[in-house]
């Protein structure tokens, strides 16, 4: 099999293949660690996190980097609105992040490089880019002067002079070109700053991510991912600095991009408000059915996000794990399924791999054999294994938050579903039926009223 993967610099499906053929290179674009992150943010260490796995399985090794950027002007203005220094903002989100991920099955990569680890990284770059004409210091600032890179807007498709329009430009008077961005830029007392050959100061924004990959990697990786919304200006600038501070070696292979997380109809943004924070859904619903929600869709369409996504996720894993309790007593080992693969290596089409997870699902349910069980609960195992589901005990998926007030929902339920059949409504009775069915809860009609009991 050949994973092909669509990469976003040709605008086109291409099959993949490693620099080392024993180790392929990925970079994801990390959080600013000023705030607890919204689920829109989950969406690309999910789907990556898949694609990570596919290809340690492929090709037996992978070096993976998930950054956090901890130099920006949210998280000082954070800081001095509550009168503390910038680690203590920084440490509580990275660490409160790093538990949500974990928290959505996402296994941790193996380098999470921090930008403020890297300053004399980031200073080496600029000094580079300086001395190639490249890059021009003033009034304290250094900018990349972009008319010098030819290839400026090669990533995004656009003309340079249409972009200036749609980019957050800072117009100064110390810019020799209005698109020119910042490279280094001074900072008052009040402000975290590091010494360089411009003055105290700190990192732009774009520089962070070119300098810490050089650092891990090298001069050129093979995939660069990151959301949609920053394939300009940040990764355009990336690929500007870093291809210039290098000579014009090839910066990355292979762009992916994950679409938005609509909430309401608009992109889910902190700055707009319309936000569903990770922290707050994974107390609320099922971790799994936050992930199984977020892989839904393709990685690089939009994706709705809504109370009734996740409660259509959560009654599909319902399903999926009431599959396996009826397989309990069956005996298997988790083999990934050929048809699972090929879904993940056409672009990792997840959908189609989770229609393959319903499809074994259905068939072990109606196998009869032990032989054609034993195959399918591997199948179903190995499927939920490439896609980060079902990978804890049916019974624990079930038994999730049993406590009073879960017996009072399951209460509700019931009289729900006994007001229902008053009226005639068998339909509703029946699906409220299969619902606690699903969950472990048995039900029995007495002459004295409806009993129940945990399975």
């Amino acid at each position: 099999m050949t994973l092909r993967l669509h990469n976003n610099l040709t605008r086109q499906v291409e099959p993949f293949a490693p620099l080392d053929p024993a180790c392929p290179t990925m970079y994801l674009c990390g959080p600013t660690v000023y705030n607890y992150v919204h689920i829109g943010n989950a969406r690309g260490p999910v789907v990556f996190g898949v694609l990570a796995a596919l290809l340690k399985r492929r090709f037996g090794g992978l070096r993976y980097a998930r950054n956090i950027t901890d130099i920006d002007d949210k998280i000082n203005a954070s800081a001095k609105e509550l009168g503390v220094p910038i680690t203590t903002i920084t440490d509580k989100y990275a660490a409160a992040y790093r538990e949500d991920m974990a928290g959505l099955g996402v296994v941790p990569q193996d380098l999470q490089p921090e930008a403020t680890a890297h300053v004399p990284h980031i200073i080496a770059m600029i000094e580079r880019l300086i001395e190639r004409g490249h890059a021009y210091a003033a009034e304290g600032h250094v900018l990349f002067a972009v008319a010098t890179f030819d290839g400026y807007g090669k990533l995004s498709r656009r003309d340079p002079d249409e972009m200036l329009a749609g980019a957050r430009v800072e117009v100064a008077p110390y810019k020799r070109d209005a698109g020119d961005f910042v490279l280094w830029k001074p900072s008052t007392d009040d402000l975290p700053g590091w010494d360089s050959p411009w003055g105290r100061g700190r990192p732009g924004w774009h520089i962070e991510c070119s300098a810490m990959i050089e650092a891990i990697f090298g001069e050129t990786i093979d995939i660069h991912a990151g959301g949609v919304d920053l394939q300009f200006p940040h990764h355009e600038n990336e690929i500007a600095q870093s291809e210039c501070a290098h000579g014009g070696k090839v910066f990355a292979r292979f762009w992916l991009h994950n679409g938005m997380l609509n909430f309401g109809g608009a992109k889910m943004s902190k700055s707009v408000g319309n936000v569903e924070r990770v922290h707050e859904l994974l107390k609320q619903h099922p971790p799994e059915a936050l992930r199984y929600a977020l892989i839904s869709a393709h990685y690089r369409q939009p994706l709705e996000w809504s109370d009734a996504l996740v409660e259509q996720s959560v009654r599909t894993l319902d399903r999926l794990y009431g599959t396996l309790r009826d397989l309990a007593g069956v005996r298997a080992e988790a083999r990934i399924p050929d048809t699972v693969e090929a879904a993940l290596d056409d672009d990792l089409n997840t959908p189609q791999a989770l229609a393959e997870l319903a499809r074994i699902a259905g068939e072990a349910r109606k196998a009869a054999s032990d032989q054609d069980r034993t195959r399918l609960k591997s199948e179903l195992l190995g499927a939920g294994l490439a896609l980060g589901l079902l990978q804890q005990d049916s019974a624990d998926w079930f038994g999730r938050g049993a406590s009073v007030d879960d017996d009072v929902r399951i209460q509700g339920l019931i009289d729900e579903r006994n007001e229902a059949k008053k009226n005639r409504d068998f339909g509703r009775s029946d699906a409220i039926r299969d619902q606690l069915a699903a969950e472990g809860v048995m039900l029995e009609d007495t002459a004295q009223g409806v009993r129940w009991k945990r399975g």
